[in-house]
């Protein structure tokens, strides 16, 4: 099979597209051939050797969505042929995977295999920072930084959902107009130098009871003056260090609550995905893929991913 590879860590010139062996499934696993795969911010930082040594050669990737090729002892709810999307299955920047049986789920005949490969850290973050973490409540106010990408596309859908008020912010009129679509009440260019004067106005003045934070290094401070009385902040994102006046948490008993989708348990993720399941086929969740870049230039969707003006989920192609 085909399969993109590093050896030593550095730029997205590293990763390397060459032939690997095909892999065997063990008890309790499946072999998937992806037809889509997923691409996620913390997998350039993983390349980058920022998250500490991992083992080399290395293939990146946790989503990934595709058809079941065989699956090994013990596996009863998979068999060949059926369509398939993966979250947290080491390795999909590949044309075949494994899989344990516990991360893969159904595909639903409605999606696209692309949008399949939008679902596992995309919507499982945007879930876990809402509810696991934010302990949303429907009729209160959420702040969805980066509400553009595919996080936030997802945030935004499931915030709506769920009966709060939402709103989200992008750098770009693209963005701006995608948010929106999503189902946010409103928008914010966070290029605008007043946009933080106009979420307050639009708050009325209370502010927001909840923010998903996806560049915590930029935003944190002004986060808390943007919170309500008991309001909570959520980091999903964070490329840096950043100086806070911890006072500024004091007077409204603000909270900042860090969250990474590795935390959670087979259990958290079966009934998230119970949930997101729910939403696909009522039409309340609709993953948006931005960008479909073939697995071999991979680099090129390294590249992508970091800049600025995110417009949904980009997933490779094999």
């Amino acid at each position: 099979m085909k399969a993109i590879r590093f050896y030593d860590y550095g730029g997205p010139e590293v990763l390397k597209y060459e032939d690997v062996p095909d892999p065997k499934p063990g008890p309790g696993q499946v072999l998937i051939r992806t037809y889509a795969i997923g691409v996620n911010p913390f997998e350039t930082y993983i390349r980058a050797g920022i998250y500490g040594p991992v083992p080399l050669p290395n293939i990146l990737g946790v989503d990934a969505a595709g058809v079941v090729e065989t699956v090994g002892d013990g596996v009863t709810d998979f068999a060949h042929g059926q369509r398939v999307y993966v979250i947290g299955a080491p390795g999909t920047y590949a044309e075949l995977i494994l899989s344990d049986q516990a991360k893969i789920f159904p595909l639903l005949e409605s999606l696209t295999f692309a949008q399949g490969a939008a679902l596992g850290v995309p919507y499982g973050t945007a879930h876990r920072a809402l509810f696991h973490r934010g302990k949303a409540q429907a009729g209160e106010t959420v702040l969805i930084h980066g509400a553009s990408g595919g996080v936030g596309t997802a945030a935004v859908q499931l915030a709506r959902a769920a009966g709060l008020t939402v709103f989200g912010t992008a750098g770009t009129d693209k963005g701006l107009t995608l948010v929106r679509e999503q189902g946010a009440h409103q928008a914010f260019n966070h290029k605008d130098p007043d946009y933080l004067e106009k979420i307050k106005a639009a708050a009325e003045g209370n502010g927001v009871e909840l923010i998903l934070e996806m560049l915590a290094n930029v935003n944190l401070p002004k986060d808390l003056d943007l919170l309500a009385k008991y309001g909570r902040v959520v980091v999903v994102g964070n490329r840096g260090s950043v100086e806070i006046n911890p006072r500024d948490t004091m007077g409204k008993d603000i909270d900042i609550r860090g969250m990474t989708l590795m935390n959670a348990t087979t259990d958290d993720l079966r009934r998230m995905h119970a949930e997101i399941g729910e939403g696909l086929k009522n039409g309340a969740l609709k993953p948006i893929v931005g960008q479909e870049i073939p697995l071999a230039e991979a680099a090129s969707a390294h590249q992508e991913i970091m800049q600025d003006g995110a417009h949904g989920k980009i997933v490779l192609v094999p």
